[in-house]
């Protein structure tokens, strides 16, 4: 399978200022991917880079074969930026299919293909209503629709979510999974626990140095539980590791733990919820594998 994206050995400075360091990652079609990291780590340069905005210092970055900013990749790549904004004055039909016509196509298939990419975030209805009279979480899916005129084959999303409600941003999130097989979705986000839901590639930047997590755990020499609690309770560790399979256990942080296992002929997700029942013990979640969060804080290597 050809990669869509290819990423070798990609510096970026900014005078004395190295904002990516031998950045190193390929993305192939499939399930969106996550790009994650603090404020300053290199999130907004990386995707600078993809959409050909700036070059990089060193390295090479290839997109579906090509370089960014390429003729070539016209209406293959989109993004959308955090900030993105519709006119409130002007209904949203007519505005996509201005952006439509910027991407070449005539005022007939332009407006066809705004209503289409309506109807794919479930907003067809909504098609003659000016984008002022919208809520929050109904604009941004209409900015996702814009993200998608044309049937890009990579579609990048900076904090889709940021400023929604729970139940906003629980749409944006089915939105984009629904829509995962038109297209590969890059998403940047601070919310580590819906970039686990939705993915399984997970792009670490911190100071500009790159690092790979899998939200599933696909080595076969190790298994892992991650153990939510609801309170602490007293020798938690040492109770796991009487469990029989149960290799190692450790703390990863208050009232959560990782059960390093072999697996037996008894399953040990039924085996821990057993064991906490007759223990008393109530529990928030039981993760198969490292939660994300874990992963990329974690103290100590496994």
């Amino acid at each position: 399978m050809r990669s869509l994206i290819t990423a070798s050995g990609l510096s970026k400075s900014y005078g004395a200022k190295l904002a990516l360091n031998n950045v190193n990652f390929e993305i192939n079609k499939g399930a969106p991917v996550a790009l994650v990291g603090p404020n300053g780590a290199g999130k907004t340069t990386l995707f600078s880079l993809l959409c050909g905005y700036i070059a990089p210092s060193k390295g090479s970055l290839e997109i579906l074969g090509h370089k960014p900013g390429s003729a070539a990749l016209f209406n293959k790549v989109s993004a959308l930026p955090q900030d993105a904004q519709l006119d409130p004055r002007f209904s949203i039909d007519k505005q996509l299919a201005f952006y439509a016509k910027l991407q070449g196509m005539g005022a007939k298939q332009s407006q066809t293909e705004a209503l289409r990419v309506l109807d794919l975030v479930g907003l067809k209805e909504t098609a003659k209503q000016r984008a002022g009279d919208l809520s929050h979480g109904m604009r941004k899916r209409v900015t996702i629709a814009q993200a998608l005129i044309g049937s890009p084959e990579i579609v990048m999303l900076d904090e889709a979510t940021a400023g929604l409600d729970p139940i906003h941003a629980r749409e944006v999130r089915e939105l984009v999974s629904e829509l995962s097989e038109q297209a590969t979705f890059i998403l940047s986000s601070h919310d580590l626990t819906e970039l686990e839901r939705l993915c399984s590639q997970v792009l670490h930047l911190d100071k500009g140095v790159l690092s790979e997590h899998q939200t599933k755990t696909n080595n076969t020499d190790k298994h892992f539980y991650t153990l939510m609690l609801s309170e602490a309770y007293q020798n938690v560790e040492q109770q796991l590791q009487a469990i029989t399979g149960v290799s190692r256990v450790y703390m990863s942080q208050h009232k959560e733990y990782v059960i390093e296992y072999q697996p037996t002929d008894e399953p040990l997700d039924v085996v821990l919820l057993n064991f906490c029942h007759q223990h008393n013990w109530q529990y928030r979640q039981l993760v198969n594998g490292h939660t994300l969060e874990n992963q990329i804080f974690k103290q100590e290597s496994i």
